[in-house]
């Protein structure tokens, strides 16, 4: 870890469930050194929009969690927007992909990708 990342107890929580679905997915790529990225950027219908994404950068500002052994980062300027949030992973007959409950958004939209 750089100087500038910072490691906080407070911001993202990520379920047992989404922990080892990364965990799995980095074993597919055969990398342990990659981190989950988090990150908000502008667009989608309701003016914001999640990304995640594996990445072994380490960014000016990084805060990173550890959630045994996974290591999830946020950008400075996303962090803001994701205190709090939760991202959990889903597995049914109707939806597969990881999701993410966050008490800032006050507003999204149907795609669920989005949020204001």
């Amino acid at each position: 870890m750089s100087v500038t990342e910072k490691t906080v107890d407070d911001g993202i929580v990520v379920s047992d469930t989404a922990v080892a679905k990364v965990r799995s997915l980095l074993e597919q790529e055969g990398r342990d050194d990659l981190a989950l990225r988090v990150a908000v950027q502008p667009g989608g219908c309701s003016g914001l929009r999640y990304q995640l994404f594996f990445d072994e950068r380490s960014l000016d500002g990084d805060v990173v969690k550890d959630f045994d052994g996974v290591k999830v980062v946020t950008d400075r300027m996303s962090a803001p927007y994701l205190g709090g949030a939760s991202i959990d992973f889903v597995d049914t007959i109707e939806k597969q992909g990881f999701t993410i409950d966050n008490p800032n958004a006050t507003g999204s939209c149907a795609c669920g990708d989005s949020f204001s």
